[in-house]
């Protein structure tokens, strides 16, 4: 049994929440799909705990941001990034210091992460954006009608499950293709591997499909779980505002998970 978590986007309330919900299920293996950072106030302790209680991080691409530059990002997205790095940076502890960016670093060198399931003969994938594009590529519900071929390109590289994070909203993609909600699926995907899918864990931090509980998923018995849970956006999005170099909208979209 393991969980899946994503875009974690520095708020360490959704983060805390989440985790203390895994640990309730007896889940002590937990995988993350990058952008740990990004968009939100509280990039040291988000780190810190990913550090602490996951097996692994790949990267993701407001990770790449900070370590690097944002690249294609809108101005709030930029901002967050920028004011990120400095604030890690302004650290006076310097072992701190190092431990951020030499995880951030790591995570560089794993854009992709790939374990076989126990029970079943099936290889999962963990990627943050696409198993074609695995930082910055975004696969959205509504491709498997606009971009029927992309769909079928992205699942030519798929040989059994790949779970993504990226564009904060949860489902599960098939190769017909098509894309089923976890309110649709019933809030869980029935078997491993039973066929190949795609499957979107949603955003710890900052949920974009309408519901602004913190997401997750969890596999148990070859089973897929989608979990949402309730925090306190009020305090995250309030710390948002004192921060002059951190985008008000970061905050306001917290209430309606948009």
């Amino acid at each position: 049994m393991f969980a899946v978590i994503s875009d974690i986007h520095s708020n360490i309330e959704a983060l805390t929440a989440v985790l203390d919900d895994i640990k309730s299920k007896g889940i002590e293996k937990i995988y993350c799909l990058g952008d740990i950072v990004g968009y939100g106030p509280n990039p040291k302790e988000c780190l810190d705990l990913i550090i602490e209680k996951t097996e692994f991080a790949v990267q993701g691409n407001h990770d790449y941001a900070v370590l690097y530059e944002p690249t294609n990002f809108n101005t709030g997205a930029e901002m967050a990034a920028h004011w990120t790095r400095n604030f890690l940076e302004e650290e006076k502890d310097a072992a701190n210091r190092e431990k951020w960016w030499n995880f951030l670093g790591e995570q560089i060198m794993r854009r992709s992460k790939r374990m076989k399931l126990g029970d079943v003969d099936a290889h999962i994938d963990f990627v943050h954006a696409s198993p074609r594009r695995p930082i910055n590529e975004y696969v959205f519900p509504d491709d498997v009608f606009t971009l029927p071929g992309k769909i079928n390109g992205l699942f030519d590289m798929v040989e059994h499950i790949c779970f993504i994070g990226h564009t904060h909203l949860p489902g599960v993609f098939l190769e017909d293709p098509d894309f089923y909600t976890p309110d649709e699926l019933g809030e869980y995907y029935p078997v491993i591997p039973d066929e190949k899918a795609i499957i979107n864990v949603g955003s710890v931090g900052q949920p974009r499909d309408r519901d602004n509980r913190a997401s997750y998923a969890y596999v148990k018995e070859n089973e897929v779980y989608f979990v949402r849970v309730e925090y306190d956006y009020e305090k995250t999005a309030k710390k948002i505002y004192e921060i002059d170099q951190l985008d008000d909208f970061e905050g306001e979209r917290l209430y309606e998970g948009k």
